[in-house]
């Protein structure tokens, strides 16, 4: 089979590595020249100098992501080098919050996360005993709940600090969705797996993994120089070649970019859901009736999908150390004035690299506002919760649309576009958020269909 992939993000080229798997001569189409779409490295340089290598928004990852670490060991990535293994916790400054503690750090799951919530540092035993309750409550329920709540609404019986300083984070990072909006179905699905999972490679389901190396090395190079070197007969990339239009052949489809036209039997449209759509629209018009009605209702679905906006702020100054790599930021009563959920050092994730040190991430999900303000407001929510007056921005990444809004009831466009015309993302259906978990699952889902013989 002859398959096109278009977008060399995590979902493309997870798509890639499992459709070579099946035999597939493939090709991927990149717009741009870094792989990694939406989880990509981005080259900055600092007002002081020298240039070194962030990320255009600060991710980690978590050992449930079973699909996810399963592919970066077959393409040869080694884990225990590239990712920074932490045990479940969401400290804040003052050494309070959920951490599980070192004896416990080992125990399988759930009863690592069980004596997490039971040692919560700073929480009643009222709080402990609540949270333990609810989780035990959940599990009970098959971490189910009615399809039309909210996280606030799941949560409401909680006290105040569980939500505050538990829940409402991870909410907010895990669907980039407030809590008042949040699908509390696909929520507890995170918790289940997270907290209550087998786990993967050898680490615990919650078990936090913090990336040591930018986001296109973790992954979407590693599959590039993979392929490169185990597949060469069956792979090809073309970076920095844009697709411009789709047209339905007798036995496949006919792929237009800057470089000409093209014949695949399949194709595999693994870009974010707006460049999908309009594809699926564009298509549609040379197709014949049944099929170009199937296309124009994909389209329908992924165009109806809302988008929230996710911020990193990158900052630097001479000799900060955060007493963690990672540590959480608390609310504040006005709610604008403190827009970023966590923070991570990156000198301590890259301790080799010299021009990483004093360089923190902020990380603002679900955020509003534009670019400056979101920067001020976070170097002054530093200056106040970490005692940081002399940080200096490094760069400031707002990506608007960088995950759907995970609500409840939502519909999600299927992978299925049309016969022989398939999309990949963290957006298509599926029982995950918008994580890199996500978008990997259906690169391989989309994959093993697109190859699937008929």
């Amino acid at each position: 089979m002859k398959l096109a992939v278009i977008g060399a993000g995590w979902a493309g080229m997870a798509a890639a590595v499992e459709a070579v798997a099946h035999g597939a001569d493939v090709t991927v189409f990149e717009s741009a020249r870094t792989l990694g779409g939406r989880a990509r490295a981005l080259p900055v340089a600092r007002d002081d100098g020298p240039s070194l290598t962030l990320d255009n928004g600060q991710h980690i990852l978590i050992g449930a992501y079973t699909e996810t670490l399963a592919l970066m060991q077959r393409v040869g990535v080694d884990l225990s080098r590239a990712l920074l293994p932490l045990p479940l916790a969401l400290p804040y400054p003052d050494g309070s919050g959920l951490r599980t503690p070192g004896w416990a750090a080992r125990w399988p799951a759930p009863l690592d996360a069980l004596a997490a919530m039971a040692t919560a540092r700073g929480w009643r035993w009222h709080d402990r005993l609540a949270l333990l309750r609810a989780s035990l409550r959940w599990q009970r329920a098959g971490f189910a709940c009615a399809p039309g709540l909210t996280v606030a609404d799941l949560c409401a019986g909680l006290p105040p600090r569980v939500r505050d300083e538990l829940i409402d984070p991870l909410c907010v990072s895990a669907l980039n969705t407030p809590p008042a909006d949040a699908s509390a179905t696909v929520f507890l699905r995170v918790l289940r797996d997270a907290l209550f999972g087998p786990g993967s490679a050898g680490f615990s389901a919650s078990c936090l993994l913090l990336p040591r190396v930018d986001l296109s090395s973790l992954f979407p190079d590693a599959a590039a120089q993979w392929l490169n070197a185990s597949h060469a007969g069956q792979y090809r990339l073309r970076s920095g070649t844009r697709v411009g239009s789709l047209r339905p052949q007798p036995a496949g489809w006919l792929l237009g970019h800057e470089g000409g036209e093209e014949a695949f039997d399949a194709v595999i449209c693994a870009t974010a859901a707006s460049p999908a759509e309009k594809l699926a629209e564009q298509a549609a018009e040379g197709c014949e009736a049944t099929t170009a009605t199937t296309l124009r209702a994909w389209a329908r679905t992924a165009r109806g999908l809302s988008f929230t906006a996710l911020t990193t702020v990158y900052a630097h100054a001479p000799g900060v150390r955060l007493s963690l790599p990672m540590l959480a930021l608390r609310a504040e009563p006005d709610e604008r004035a403190a827009p970023a959920q966590f923070v991570f050092d990156r000198g301590q994730l890259q301790p080799q690299d010299a021009h990483a040190q004093g360089v923190l991430a902020f990380v603002a999900s679900a955020s509003q506002g534009e670019r400056d303000g979101l920067q001020a407001r976070v170097l002054r929510q530093a200056a106040r919760q970490l005692g940081l007056n002399a940080l200096r921005p490094v760069q400031t990444v707002v990506e608007k649309r960088a995950t759907f809004a995970c609500t409840p009831g939502l519909e999600r466009p299927a992978s299925a576009m049309a016969p022989g015309l398939w999309a990949a993302g963290d957006y298509v259906q599926g029982p995950y958020p918008a994580t890199l978990e996500g978008a990997v699952r259906s690169g391989c889902a989309a994959a093993a269909s697109a190859t699937r013989p008929p």
